[in-house]
Formats: structure tokens, sequence, C-alpha cells
């Protein structure tokens, strides 16, 4: 928990603005809301990509993707490298670190959710174990079935 706590004061530690830093929080949220920007930032996990390279996995076209690309862009999750009119894509993952930092804070609350939801499993588990199992009644072999008749 320090070390998280030690990172935070390092991507504080820029001398901006908390709201310019609220501004890019909530810009790498809005850039991770929608789901083709969420797939191109998992293609490019690794390796850079023309953007036709990009644009071939989804049923949009290719101006659809270049929009998508440029709100990452903007957001500074894309760094894009132009070569006349090709353009090359690879991930920055620099901007996530904010928004992990962000949801980190409430882990917590789920740790808890996990901890009782555990204890609850435990006290069942316990209770199953104290409980003698019901008596089954005896099989009626074919022999019995046919002296009962």
């Amino acid at each position: 928990m320090m070390n998280i706590r030690r990172t935070l004061h390092a991507v504080n530690e820029t001398g901006l603005d908390p709201e310019l830093g609220k501004s890019r929080l909530d810009q790498v949220f809005f850039a991770l809301s929608d789901p083709v920007r969420r797939e191109i930032l998992e293609r490019l996990d690794g390796q850079a990509l023309l953007v036709s390279e990009l644009a071939e996995s989804f049923d949009i076209s290719l101006q659809a993707v270049s929009r998508h690309i440029q709100v990452l862009v903007r957001t500074g999750l894309v760094q894009q490298e132009r070569t006349g009119r090709i353009s090359r894509c690879s991930l920055d993952a620099g901007p996530l670190l904010d928004a992990a930092v962000w949801m980190n804070r409430y882990s917590k609350y789920w740790q808890q959710q996990f901890d009782l939801l555990a204890a609850t499993l435990a006290d069942i588990d316990e209770r199953k174990a104290q409980r003698k199992p019901p008596v089954q009644p005896r099989k009626q072999t074919k022999k019995r079935a046919l002296r009962k008749k």
C-alpha cells in the first residue's frame, strides 16, 4: 500500500493544477468507456500497428477507427508516428497509471465484501460439518420385496 501512495505523490508532483489532473482522469475513463477503443488498446499491447491493420478487425469504416484512435491520442494512451500517409500507432500505458491509482483507493471496499463472503462460506461449511447426515432408508432387495408380498 505504501508504494501506491508514493506513486500517487510522484504522479501528482508535476506541479499541475488538481483540476487538470481530474480532467485527464476524465479523459482516460471516457476513452476506456468505448469497446472499440478498448479493443484498439488490446491490439496495441506489445506491438505497433498501422491504422489500416487496426481497422481490419472492426466492422466500421477506416475513418471511424481513425476517430477512435484520435480520442486515444488526445488522452495520451496512443502515440502516433506518421511517415507520409502511413500512420503507425503504439500503446502508451502511462495515463492508465493515474486511473489505476484512483481505482485502487476503492479496492478496500471490495476486499471487505470478499472477507464477508469468505466468513459466510466458512460458517456454512462449519454448519454442514456439524450436522449429522440424514439416515437413508435401507433399500429393499428383491428377496425382501417378494417376502412382503
